[in-house]
């Protein structure tokens, strides 16, 4: 496809799953769920602090990838396993984006039992 490119390299999280980690269309990234994941896919257990910090860090990789930070992240979307765990997501989400905020959509209890946390992005090559 013309103006796509598909965002790979060293430091990007790799899944054995049919997915690529984030594709550029045009000034557009779209930057597939990250989990709690080490480098190879392979999921990292923890607490639901340490598993949505290595899921936003694993989504800095990424946009590092492409040449972009979180400043550039104009929509985030977000999968919380458990409402307990709401306001503790909210706070470490506040240490990766600040004001003004990307538009943001939070799903709660619909992760199952593999994981706690997941995001997805969509940010824009010039903001």
């Amino acid at each position: 496809m013309e103006n796509v490119t598909y965002i790979t390299g060293d430091g990007v999280p790799q899944s054995f799953l049919p997915f690529s980690p984030a594709v550029q269309a045009g000034q557009y990234v779209f930057i597939s769920g990250q989990a709690s994941v080490d480098d190879s896919g392979t999921i990292v257990k923890g607490t639901f602090e340490e598993e949505c910090r290595r899921s936003f860090d694993n989504l800095g990789k990424i946009l590092k990838a492409a040449g972009l930070s979180f400043e550039n992240v104009v929509q985030v979307r977000n999968y919380v396993g458990s409402q307990e765990d709401l306001a503790a997501f909210n706070q470490i989400y506040k240490e990766y984006f600040t004001a003004p905020f990307p538009a943001r959509t939070t799903l709660i209890g619909c992760l199952g039992d593999l994981l706690k946390f997941e995001v997805d992005a969509v940010a824009m090559v010039k903001r």
